[in-house]
C-alpha cells in the first residue's frame, strides 16, 4: 500500500513537472502569445531550472532546447524513482539501464506531447461552440496551427464545418497506439 502511494506522488508530482516543462517548449515552438496567464505561470513555475540550464544549453532556429533537455531529463528521473520505489536493482546493468530509461523517457515526452495537442484541439473547439472570443483562444490556436493548418489547406469543409480537428485527432490516436502494438507483437513473439 505504502508502495503505491509513493509511486502514485512520485509519477503525478514527476508528470506535473514535465508537463509544464514540455508545455512551456510547445508554446515557444508554436509562438504562442508570451503574455498570456499560461505562459506567465509556466515560466514563473520553471524558470528556477531553465535560466540556469540555458546558459549552458543553447537555442538553436528558434527552439528552447534547455527547457527541452530539462523535461526529458525530468522524465528519466521519474522513472528511475518509481524503479527504485518498485524495488529494481540497475547496478548490474546500469548502462543498458540508463539506455532504457532515455529511451523510455523520450517516448514519455512524445506521449504527453501528443496529449497536450489534443487537449487544445479539445479546448479550442468547445470554446468556438461556447464563447469564441475568449481569452484563450489566442492561444489555443497558435498551439494548434502548426497541426490543423496543413489538413486546413488540403481539406474542405463540409457544409461550413472544419473537419480538420477530427482528421489530427484520430492521427494522435494511431500515433498513441502505434507503440502499444508495437510491444504486444514484440512480446507476442518472444513468448
Amino acid at each position: 500500500m505504502l508502495t503505491q502511494t509513493l509511486i502514485f506522488l512520485a509519477t503525478t508530482i514527476g508528470d506535473l513537472f514535465v508537463l509544464a516543462l514540455l508545455l512551456r517548449f510547445t508554446l515557444q515552438w508554436t509562438r504562442a502569445p508570451a503574455r498570456s496567464q499560461l505562459s506567465l505561470f509556466l515560466a514563473a513555475l520553471t524558470d528556477f531550472i531553465v535560466r540556469p540550464v540555458r546558459r549552458v544549453v543553447p537555442g538553436w532556429w528558434g527552439l528552447d532546447f534547455a527547457t527541452l533537455l530539462l523535461a526529458w531529463l525530468a522524465a528519466m528521473l521519474e522513472l528511475w524513482i518509481v524503479l527504485l520505489i518498485k524495488g529494481y536493482d540497475l547496478g548490474s546493468a546500469a548502462g543498458v539501464a540508463v539506455a532504457a530509461l532515455a529511451a523510455l523517457a523520450a517516448l514519455h515526452l512524445v506521449r504527453l506531447a501528443i496529449y497536450i495537442v489534443m487537449i487544445a484541439i479539445f479546448a479550442q473547439a468547445i470554446l468556438s461552440w461556447i464563447q469564441p472570443y475568449n481569452a484563450m483562444t489566442p492561444l489555443l490556436t497558435s498551439l494548434t496551427r502548426p497541426f490543423l493548418r496543413p489538413f486546413q489547406q488540403r481539406v474542405p469543409t463540409i457544409a461550413n464545418v472544419d473537419i480538420s480537428p477530427f482528421i489530427v485527432l484520430i492521427i494522435c490516436q494511431l500515433l498513441l497506439a502505434v507503440p502499444l502494438v508495437w510491444l504486444e507483437t514484440t512480446v507476442g513473439s518472444l513468448l
